[in-house]
């Protein structure tokens, strides 16, 4: 079934056209990689399905509700989470606060608001999930920046998204900590549908179901791993063939 569809998504700044008429379908569940050289678009693109920013041109579509003119917190409460949209940490609060005003949001019902055992519970689910329990009580500023990373895909969780997308997830983390990313993102896809930006080709090889490669603000190609890593064209664009 189709979770997320585009119809000539467009956005221009100024003379600059960042995204030209792209018509993009993913599908619930997947795990789709969003590759490309840098300048391709490939952030004004997912900021414009996250409600970032507004499209010049062109229509999104979620759960099949033409979604385009909603602004971004709006997105999020149907289900839409994007981790530099939403996730900014608060480097002086704990990470168990950080991911409490996450899970907060969606669990606010009316004007009381969700039992405080309920809520603190459900948010060291989250940080156990990405392997951040034994810190709960830290300073999220004092972390390194590849668990900040993991901060913020933790808040992402708590929202219990139906589409969480992932911007360069796994920059500054130890080659370790991407093996166990790799695993919690497969995790992740068992309940929701993921949409990863990632400049790391062994992590989007090993994890994507389909890739979309973009180019000067277009869709080049698309297909599996082995089209994509076969395909002239992206070779000649991004991988260096």
């Amino acid at each position: 079934m189709t979770l997320l569809e585009t119809h000539g998504l467009t956005r221009r700044f100024g003379g600059l056209t960042a995204v030209d008429g792209v018509e993009f379908r993913l599908d619930e569940g997947e795990i789709r990689a969003l590759i490309g050289p840098n300048g391709a678009g490939k952030t004004t693109f997912v900021s414009l399905l996250s409600g970032r920013i507004r499209p010049s041109a062109g229509r999104v579509v979620f759960a099949g509700e033409d979604v385009t003119r909603l602004p971004a917190h709006a997105r999020v409460m149907r289900g839409i989470a994007y981790t530099f949209q939403i996730t900014s940490i608060f480097a002086r609060m704990t990470l168990l606060d950080n991911v409490r005003l996450a899970v907060q949001r969606r669990m606010m019902r009316g004007w009381r608001g969700p039992d405080a055992r309920a809520l603190d519970a459900a948010a060291m689910a989250v940080l156990d999930r990405v392997g951040l329990a034994d810190r709960a009580t830290g300073i999220a500023g004092n972390l390194s920046y590849g668990h900040q990373r993991l901060l913020e895909v933790a808040m992402g969780l708590g929202l219990r998204p139906r589409l969480l997308i992932l911007d360069e997830p796994t920059q500054g983390l130890s080659d370790a900590e991407i093996a166990g990313f790799v695993d919690l993102v497969r995790e992740i896809a068992r309940d929701a549908t993921v949409l990863l930006i990632e400049h790391n080709m062994g992590v989007v090889m090993e994890l994507a179901h389909r890739i979309t490669v973009m180019e000067m603000g277009q869709i080049l190609a698309e297909g599996p791993p082995e089209a994509i890593r076969a395909d002239a064209e992206v070779q000649r664009a991004y991988l260096g063939g």
